[in-house]
């Protein structure tokens, strides 16, 4: 697991995101910060606490986004207290057939993780082709190698531990055409655990929709 400081001069308030899988801080730059300080987690190859990186802020808050949600939850304990935690394209249960990414999907995404890495999977990624144009001009920066590694432990990850979701999230925030992690799933495993949902007319990285971090929190308000 690796984290990154986006945005760090010493403001009041604190932005934890945990990005998706494969992901790193690079597509994430042109979001504005405002007065925050951004602290982005990224790589779930391995999982661990992070600790001692918190300290000093008077506010924070926790967004999340597709398997973030579900690294986020896991490190709940170790993670500050939050004043908002918000969930973006994701839930608590990664690979289930009726509240995350089918088992099949997920399989198949695996199986073909190398190609897919080079063009469908990312172009799935996004509505239109116009957002993926937008990426393409800031992709991520780590190697297929290792995006595909991680999926690889994710996978035996995953699969050896069972989620025993308590209520955590305040509100979530699901696009409407999501090609990764079905929509229905989503609205299904949020309405069971009674969180208040936010739907985009978007893709499953619905972020050009934001011209700053402050915007996706108060999408939540």
């Amino acid at each position: 697991m690796q984290y990154c400081w986006l945005n760090k001069v010493n403001n009041k308030k604190l932005i934890v995101f945990f990005c998706g899988w494969s992901f790193d801080e690079k597509p994430f730059k042109h979001l504005q910060f405002n007065d925050y300080d951004v602290l982005v987690v990224y790589d779930y190859t391995t999982i661990e606490n992070l600790d001692n990186i918190f300290d000093g802020y008077e506010a924070s808050y926790l967004i999340t986004w597709s398997m973030g949600v579900y690294v986020a939850y896991l490190l709940r304990e170790c993670l500050p207290k939050f004043i908002k935690k918000i969930a973006i394209n994701g839930t608590p249960f990664p690979i289930d057939d009726e509240l995350g990414i089918p088992l099949r999907t997920f399989d198949l995404t695996l199986k073909y993780v190398d190609s897919g890495l080079k063009g469908k999977f990312q172009q799935n990624l996004f509505k239109n082709p116009a957002d993926y144009e937008k990426y393409l001009l800031n992709p991520v920066g780590r190697s297929i190698e290792n995006r595909a590694g991680e999926l690889v432990a994710l996978n035996t990850f995953i699969k050896g531990k069972k989620v025993e979701y308590s209520k955590f999230y305040d509100c979530a925030i699901i696009s409407d055409t999501d090609k990764i992690i079905p929509t229905r799933n989503q609205i299904k495993c949020w309405e069971t655990f009674e969180t208040p949902i936010k739907i985009l007319d978007n893709g499953h990285f619905p972020f050009y929709e934001f011209k700053s971090w402050n915007e996706i929190i108060e999408k939540c308000n």
